[in-house]
């Protein structure tokens, strides 16, 4: 996957956005929106705004084909795999079947094929680009996270109430919160008050 960098500005629904770098493409897709309590993070609304997160960077997915409800289905399919294969490697618990079988399938599709421009100067994506392309791709990263060297470094943030996950591929393996500038410092200001009290 052609990638130069990861992250994603996340907006909470009760106001203000943090930077949040989850440390790979697919992992930064598994924050776009959830189930259950996390539904209120929906980002993904309808295919077209699929094709947007798909066309910002790093992955720069511009679409041919248009995204369809479809593609849209298998996305958030997909998406939730990710999710709780990342939570369950972060726990040490063993990856649940059903999502380890909707990551295979994602990635048995063709996945995006990069091509040269013309005038060799820039990587391209060799059309037609379809969104099951581009998941397919995401499929395929989260299977090599999951079985590379870095899977030992799936965590989730240590805050107590924010589910978010992340890679920790930091030189000392000593990251643990989503960011500094949200949970980090939230953690910092409540230890200062405690140790004021």
């Amino acid at each position: 996957m052609r990638v130069s960098a990861t992250g994603r500005r996340l907006n909470d629904p009760k106001g203000g956005s943090f930077w949040f770098d989850a440390g790979a493409v697919c992992l930064d897709f598994a924050h776009t929106g959830g189930e259950g309590p996390y539904a209120v993070f929906e980002s993904l609304h309808e295919p077209a705004d699929l094709a947007a997160w798909l066309a910002t960077p790093p992955l720069s997915v511009v679409v041919t084909v248009p995204a369809s409800a479809r593609d849209l289905t298998l996305a958030k399919t997909l998406r939730q795999a990710i999710w709780v294969t990342a939570h369950a490697r972060a726990d040490g618990q063993p990856l649940p079947p059903d999502a380890v079988t909707t990551i295979n399938q994602a990635a048995a599709e063709a996945p995006l094929q990069p091509a040269l421009s013309a005038d060799g100067a820039a990587a391209l994506w060799a059309p037609p680009v379809r969104t099951t392309q581009a998941l397919s791709s995401l499929a395929r990263e989260m299977i090599d996270l999951l079985s590379g060297p870095l899977a030992d470094r799936i965590r989730e943030c240590a805050s107590d109430n924010c589910p978010l996950v992340f890679v920790d591929s930091s030189r000392p393996n000593a990251r643990r919160w989503c960011a500094m500038e949200r949970c980090g410092n939230r953690h910092k200001l409540r230890a200062l008050r405690a140790r004021r009290a």
